[in-house]
This record gives C-alpha cells, sequence and structure tokens, in this order.
C-alpha cells in the first residue's frame, strides 16, 4: 500500500462579485455561494448532479467527538462546529464523479470523492476547478458576474479552509500519532506551500511566506477548524467502519494550483502515515520547543535558512525536518515490509520528493516550476524588480489573489500552465473525465453511479450511505461504512442489472452493499 490509502482533498473557494441586491447592498457570499451551487447543479443537468433540493445524510457524521476519547456537549460548542445540522436553506448536491459540492458557511466547497492515490487526489482535485469555472460561466450567461478564487485567505483577516482526509487504522494510537506528525506539518509547506503575500493574519506586516495558512494556526491539537485552529485536528468522524479506521482531518495545508504541489502535499504526509503505522520506532524524534511558533518560522522564511528549536536543544531548518522525514521514508520503503512493496505512486512521490528537496537546498529557484510558493515568489520579485514595489504594495497583493483565480483568462498561475511554467501531472482530458466519472476502486463509484443512472430516486447521499426509494416510493438506506467496498469491480454488475432503483433494493439482500 505505501502511499497509497484512502484519501481526499477539500476546498472552500473564495468569492467575490460586483452583484447587488434591490437596494444596491452587495450580496451576501452564502447568498452568492448557493447561485454557484445551483448553476453548477443547473448547467451539469440531470444525471451529472443531484438536485439542489436533495438532501446531505448527516446520520453518521459526529463532528464533536474527539480522537482524544470524549464528546463535547452540544451547548458548549461554537455554531460553526455544528455541521451535521440539517439547513434546508443551504445549497447542496452530490455529483455524478461522487464528489459534493455545497455551501459551506460562507463559501462554496467542493469536496473530493475517494480516491486511492495521490495522482488520483491530484486529478479529483483538477476536476474541482473545472466544476467551479461551469458554475461561473453558467452564471454568465445569466448576467450574474461572481469570481472564485482557490485560495485560502483574503489578505484582510480571513482564512477559508483546504483539508486533507486520509483513511489511517484505528490501531494507531492517536496521540502518537499527532506527536510524530506535528514537526512534518510544521514543515511541509517548504514543499506544498501556495505562497502568500503578507505577514500576520491580516496582513499588518510586509512580507512573502510560503504558506496561507501558517498564520492562522493557534493551537498544537484542537478540535475546532475555524478558530483556535489547531496544527493537528481531533475530530472523531471517520466516515467509515469506526472500530477499524479513523479519519485523519488536516487543516494545515493550502488550495494549491500547481499539481506537482498537491502531489507532494498528500503523497509525502500518506507516506509519512504510513512509516508511523508501520516503523514508528523509526519516525525522527524531532519534538519541537513551540510548534506554533515554529510554523510561522518556517513559513516566513523564502530561504529556507531559519532555524527552529527542537525539545532536545537542537535547531533545525525547515528542510532539515522534512530530510530526517524523507530519509526514514526512503529506509522504511526498503525495508522489505509488506506494507511497503513497491508501486509506481510510490516511486513517484519519494523520487519527486527526494528531488525537489534536493533542490530547494541548492536553490529554491531551481523548483519554480513545481513548487507553488516558488514560482509565486518568482513571478512577483521580478515584478518588484521592475517597478521597484514593496511587499506591502496594493498591486502585488492584487497579484497574490490574482494568481488563485479560477478564470483561465485571468488566473495568473493557470496562464503558468498553459506557458509549461507549472508543471502538469495529469492530462486535461483526464481532468475532463474526472468531472462526470467516479474513481473506480472506492465507494465513491457506488455514489456517483447512483447519481448517473438513478439521480431523481436519489433522496440523500454522504459518504457512507445513499438513500433510494423502493417500490412504493419509501426512502431506503443503503450503508457503505467500507471505503473500498462499493467499487466498480464489486457492484459494477449489480447496478447494471437493474434500471430501476426499486428492482435494485428488491435484490440487495440487506442494507449494506
Amino acid at each position: 500500500m505505501s502511499v497509497r490509502r484512502v484519501m481526499g482533498i477539500e476546498t472552500e473557494l473564495g468569492i467575490t462579485s460586483t452583484q447587488v441586491d434591490t437596494q444596491g447592498r452587495p450580496l451576501a457570499p452564502q447568498w452568492l455561494s448557493g447561485q454557484v451551487v445551483r448553476a453548477y447543479a443547473t448547467a451539469a443537468g440531470e444525471g451529472a448532479s443531484l438536485p439542489v433540493g436533495s438532501g446531505w445524510d448527516y446520520a453518521d457524521e459526529t463532528p464533536l467527538r474527539d480522537a482524544r476519547g470524549y464528546e463535547i456537549a452540544r451547548e458548549l460548542a461554537h455554531v460553526t462546529q455544528l455541521t451535521d445540522v440539517e439547513d434546508p436553506t443551504i445549497a447542496n448536491t452530490v455529483l455524478s464523479n461522487g464528489a459534493r459540492l455545497y455551501v459551506d458557511h460562507a463559501h462554496p466547497e467542493y469536496s473530493s470523492p475517494e480516491v486511492t492515490s495521490p495522482r488520483e487526489a491530484v486529478r479529483y482535485d483538477r476536476a474541482g476547478e473545472l466544476v467551479a469555472r461551469r458554475a461561473v460561466e453558467h452564471l454568465a450567461k445569466e448576467g450574474r458576474e461572481v469570481r472564485l478564487y482557490k485560495n485560502n485567505v483574503d489578505g484582510k483577516g480571513a482564512s477559508y479552509g483546504t483539508h486533507e482526509n486520509y483513511l489511517v487504522p484505528r490501531t494507531v494510537p492517536f496521540d502518537r500519532l499527532a506527536r510524530q506528525l506535528i514537526p512534518f506539518l510544521v514543515a511541509r509547506p517548504v514543499v506544498a506551500g501556495a505562497g502568500r503575500v503578507g505577514l500576520g493574519q491580516a496582513s499588518e506586516r510586509p512580507g512573502f511566506q510560503l504558506s496561507q495558512r501558517a498564520d492562522y494556526l493557534e493551537a498544537e491539537i484542537g478540535l475546532e477548524t475555524t478558530l483556535r485552529r489547531p496544527i493537528v485536528n481531533t475530530r472523531d468522524e471517520p466516515h467509515a467502519t469506526p472500530h477499524l479506521h479513523r479519519r485523519l482531518h488536516v487543516i494545515v495545508g493550502d488550495a494549491t494550483m500547481a499539481d506537482f504541489t498537491t502531489l507532494l502535499a498528500v503523497g509525502s504526509l500518506s507516506a509519512v502515515l504510513r512509516l508511523i503505522e508501520t516503523h514508528p520506532d523509526a519516525v525522527p524524534a524531532l519534538d519541537l520547543a513551540d510548534p506554533v511558533e515554529a510554523v510561522k518560522v518556517v513559513s516566513h522564511d523564502p530561504t529556507l535558512r531559519a532555524t527552529v528549536l527542537t525539545a532536545d536543544g537542537r535547531r533545525l531548518t525547515g528542510p532539515d525536518l522534512l530530510e530526517a522525514y524523507l530519509e526514514a521514508v526512503e529506509r522504511a520503503a526498503a525495508s522489505g515490509h509488506e506494507a511497503w512493496e513497491p508501486d509506481e505512486d510510490t516511486d513517484e512521490v519519494l523520487t519527486r520528493w527526494r528531488q525537489v528537496l534536493d533542490a530547494l537546498r541548492r536553490d529554491p529557484a531551481e523548483c519554480a516550476q513545481q513548487v507553488e510558493w516558488v514560482a509565486k515568489h518568482q513571478l512577483l520579485q521580478r515584478y518588484r524588480d521592475r517597478n521597484g514595489a514593496a511587499w506591502d504594495d496594493a498591486r502585488l497583493v492584487a497579484m497574490d489573489i490574482q494568481w488563485h483565480d479560477l478564470d483561465p483568462a485571468r488566473g495568473l498561475a493557470q496562464k503558468l500552465r498553459v506557458a509549461g511554467r507549472l508543471e502538469r501531472l495529469v492530462p486535461d482530458d483526464a481532468v475532463e473525465r474526472a468531472v462526470t466519472e467516479p474513481p473506480q476502486d472506492t465507494r465513491a463509484w457506488f455514489r456517483g453511479e447512483c447519481v448517473r443512472r438513478y439521480g431523481a430516486d436519489v433522496r440523500a447521499a454522504s459518504w457512507d450511505s445513499v438513500t433510494l426509494v423502493d417500490e412504493r416510493g419509501r426512502p431506503r438506506r443503503v450503508q457503505v461504512p467500507e471505503p473500498t467496498a462499493a467499487s466498480r469491480e464489486r457492484v459494477g454488475e449489480l447496478l447494471a442489472r437493474h434500471t430501476t432503483t426499486a428492482s435494485l433494493l428488491t435484490e440487495l439482500a440487506s442494507e449494506d452493499v
């Protein structure tokens, strides 16, 4: 399995518009986000997404359960933590590729389907960009203007998340998982940061940093995702058989426009997780004296020379920390352990991780086609050189936002892709297919195919269930607790035998696929 595991990426998109209400006031972001979701469902048509009135099944969601072994009382939770409450005013749809598109607080969010490799994570993340673009294009045809940005900060103090999800065996003690993962997460922006103009949550100080999220992290470990944001999130909501799996919900990462950066972000983290799972004694002992401060130190230094203090008194750079993890992963991969059986995905991730890390140590500029923060920094630095602009120049701030614009005519990162100055790992036609076709080797295939084949008879869905109507129009919930069950191989022939949900449900011997 090595770097292969069930994983996925959720991205909240920044949104702006010139639209106003009848009194000339700007429309609320939540309203605009609803327009985006409805526009995609309309433009995609029957079979490509569920009607936005279809429900999301919250039955198995447990956002207040903490991996440290307790659950906080609802009356003590912040309202933003109550993500398991049905709100009929919130637009929501499920797509035929198995993804969810909905309004999360004040942002349209694309949550990719479950995949089993870093490359597939890149492909379905890029498919989310096309989904968002098509919604915007449909709105434009109706005379409504909306702009969407695949970033995580507005430069004025607000941050919105890009969350990664990794299936991890429940047998791995969470306390050890968190402790052994924190130094890696502190350093990961060196290879996986999207770059940002401004230092501090409201860009109080001029400068450029590696990570979009670093300045918004305020705790080492915690349950919250919108306040007191932690380096390691403890939400214990597996969306899978709970006694077998936990879902590591990573909230510190950046939305990325560069394929290579996305691959390294999820691939390197999956490799470190496998190291923690299989060789816990070989994980480098790198406990940091102040991880929350270290996140900012690493992020604020594009030279990659700044050091952070370990608990045992060493001073290490971000590349030093990543080097220690990579060396341990390379040894584990060569150990002959059955969990590290060679595969193409692992070879690719470890090879590219090594190449990028070595190049960054020589000169970060060598990685301008692979590492997003380097590409952005190089572009902005050239502008500064030509125009004598300081890092707090409004034109640079605007260029930073424009980097992430999903409009191909405006987005700077997209223009670099087209020009071949940001390396692309996934062909356009493969991304195009991922907009409508689900991954074949996870339960996303069943979810997506239900949308495509039986859309009118799908009453609700979730990550681990699909609710279909039977011959009498009664809803029946089909549970899919195992993420690799209900793949095309497992249930393809079953679905092929049925053109209606009623007949499908009749054949199903139980409620479990």
